[in-house]
């Protein structure tokens, strides 16, 4: 007589808990997902210890090839906020208040922007859009130097606040929310440590407050959740990498890179965007 409900209750109890794991299996247990994973977070590391954001975008692209975009960024995010972290102290001392305090508002906006027409504008969209301007960015910088008429920008709230507005709705969409923060800050030719303390700063902060909208929309799950747990302590490795080369580089040296990782970027963006929407 009690057999069969106990039985029963068996299968109640313990059925989802096998669901879920062999749910999760099929990714985390994939050597193939390890041999795509570990080289993106490795990337995107150096990239926030100060190298640049043309790495830090092919993190996500590069994780693409074995799951989902939409899985990849999930993934991504637990370990930028790791990163950040690491970042934070990496830094500590270096950081331009001015610059924060014009577009780190525009940045919440943005992201708010983002949250709202979530379920409207395709990550494809905003990248095709993202790739144009930064290259329009990149070639005005070239004619500058062709015509030896580069000069040092001041701070703009207006031109600040606009794209600190559009940085944290790319971040939130796509995360390519460096080109446009790169747009503001780069023509102010703050040493390399300020510009890069000032830059993790910002960021740290666009990922923390990316968090309630990503779990608002479901973007966490227990598989996305493990992998991220997994893959984090590649993370501060790779963004002392990053901070230990930076901190050794001079303005001469930065900036040039920075450039040209403007034009990595751009092209991949652009790229990427193009083949979302119209390559199938």
């Amino acid at each position: 007589m009690c057999a069969a409900p106990l039985a029963k209750a068996r299968q109640t109890v313990y059925c989802p808990l096998a669901t879920n794991f062999s749910a999760m299996a099929p990714i985390l247990s994939d050597p193939i997902f390890y041999i795509a994973a570990i080289p993106a977070v490795i990337l995107v590391g150096l990239s926030k210890g100060g190298l640049g954001g043309a790495m830090a975008l092919i993190g996500v692209p590069l994780m693409s090839l074995v799951v989902s975009p939409v899985q990849a960024a999930a993934i991504m995010l637990p370990i930028l906020i790791v990163m950040d972290m690491v970042s934070l102290w990496a830094w500590r001392g270096f950081h331009d208040w001015r610059l924060l305090s014009i577009m780190l508002p525009g940045a919440l906006v943005g992201i708010g922007i983002g949250w709202l027409t979530a379920a409207v504008v395709t990550p494809d969209h905003v990248r095709l859009i993202v790739g144009f301007v930064t290259l329009l960015f990149f070639l005005r910088w070239v004619a500058e130097k062709l015509r030896k008429s580069e000069r040092v920008a001041g701070h703009n709230r207006p031109k600040g606040l606009f794209w600190g507005t559009v940085a944290g709705f790319t971040s939130f969409v796509a995360h390519a929310g460096g080109p446009p923060y790169q747009v503001y800050a780069l023509p102010l030719k703050q040493d390399p440590k300020l510009y890069t303390g000032t830059s993790v700063i910002f960021f740290a902060i666009v990922n923390a407050v990316k968090l309630i909208p990503y779990f608002a929309l479901g973007q966490f799950d227990a598989t996305n959740l493990t992998a991220s747990l997994i893959l984090a302590p590649i993370a501060p490795l790779a963004t002392f990498a990053g901070a230990w080369i930076v901190r050794r580089m001079r303005p001469e040296v930065f900036y040039p890179l920075m450039y040209a990782m403007i034009l990595i970027v751009s092209l991949n963006l652009i790229y990427e965007g193009a083949k979302g929407l119209w390559g199938g």
